[in-house]
This record gives C-alpha cells, structure tokens and sequence, in this order.
C-alpha cells in the first residue's frame, strides 16, 4: 500500500495519487477504519453514496431539533472512512476530494442555517476550512508538505462533523461553529504563516509541479 503523503519530509512534492490522500483531510477515526480496510475498499463508490445520502438527510426535516441530518456524519464516515487507506490511483479517484469537501461544506450550510446558528458564524468556520484545504492544495503544488501533527490537530472532516453532530444534540449547535471556527483558524492561519514565512527567508525548496523548476 502507497505510502501516505502526510509521513513526508515537508520539503518533498508528492506523487497524485498521495497527494490526493491529504485532500480528503481524514481524522483520526477515518484513519483507523481505513488501517482496518488495508486499503482494500475503492473509494470513490462510498464517497459517492455517502454524498447522495448525506443530501437526502440534510432534506429531510431539517428544522426539527433532533433531524436526522444530525446523524449524517456517522453515516458518512460508515461509507467513506474505511477507503482512507487505499492509494486512491484510480482513474476516477480525484473526485473523491471534492465529494468529502461537499459533503463537509453542505453539511456544515444546511445545518447551520437550518437550525438557526447565526450566519457569521456559519461564514467564519466554512471559510476557515476553505483557506486551510486551499492551503495544502497549494503546498503541493510547491513540495512543501504540511507537517503530520496539522492533520491530527485539525480533527479531519469527520471529527469536525461528529463534533458538530454531537454538540447539536445536546442544544449547543451555535458554541460548536464559534468554537470550532476559533480553534482552527487559530491553528490552520498561525501553522500556515508560520511555514510560508521560513519559506520566504529561504528554508524551503519551492516546486512548481507545472513547470517542473526549483
């Protein structure tokens, strides 16, 4: 099984396929369901249904308390998580990525919105996520990996989801999105700015993996 990215040297540009392993932006759960799986599951057919079914959750009633699109994330990760695994070098296994970002981003929209958390919050923690998944698409772009310790701290979509999930709940919806979104936008911005800045007296190796210059 390939390698994942994230045990790189920061300064190293991964293969697509590991690449692609980062963009999914696992936690810790889906790490271990895909430690399990050994990385025999495909993943794009669960990302797929897990997309689909998380739509069909997020529709159905989402304005009453205890919807069942509270329990969404349990189902999502059930699909998705054991795949974490697999090298993801399919032919179609880009698209897994975007369907975890959609699954996370509408998750976090429809419930947020639904259940009444106020929209700056709502704003500030989809944006925070937004800025923290632009960041590691551009890293690789230029070989440098951000460090394992950022993806475990960051919780990955499924831990920010269950949390979310949970906090709801128990009535706490809104102190999930303030706290959430304060905690990673400390961590992801100051992490980020911290790195770019070395980067930028000379410590890193910049690659632009179009044009193949150092």
């Amino acid at each position: 099984m390939t390698t994942a990215p994230r045990d790189r040297a920061p300064a190293v540009a991964p293969a697509a396929s590991e690449a692609l392993l980062a963009y999914r932006d696992d936690g810790p759960i889906s790490r271990t369901l895909g430690s399990l799986a050994r990385g025999h599951i495909p993943p794009l057919p669960g990302a797929a249904v897990a997309l689909a079914v998380t739509a069909v959750l997020l529709c159905s009633g989402v304005g009453d308390q205890q919807t069942p699109a509270l329990f969404a994330p349990a189902v999502a990760l059930l699909l998705t998580g054991p795949a974490a695994g697999h090298p993801h070098n399919g032919r179609l296994d880009w698209l897994v990525p975007p369907f975890i970002r959609a699954i996370e981003y509408g998750y976090l929209a429809v419930l947020g919105f639904a259940q009444g958390v106020p929209a700056p919050l709502i704003y500030v923690l989809i944006a925070v996520l937004a800025y923290h998944h632009y960041d590691t698409v551009y890293r690789a772009r230029q070989g440098l990996w951000p460090p394992e310790w950022i993806f475990r701290a960051g919780l990955g979509w499924d831990g920010r989801m269950l949390i979310v999930a949970f906090l709801g709940l128990s009535g706490l919806l809104a102190f999930a999105y303030a706290s959430l979104a304060v905690y990673l936008g400390v961590l992801f911005a100051g992490e980020s700015v911290s790195t770019w800045s070395r980067t930028s007296r000379g410590s890193g190796v910049m690659v632009d993996l179009e044009d193949g210059n150092t």
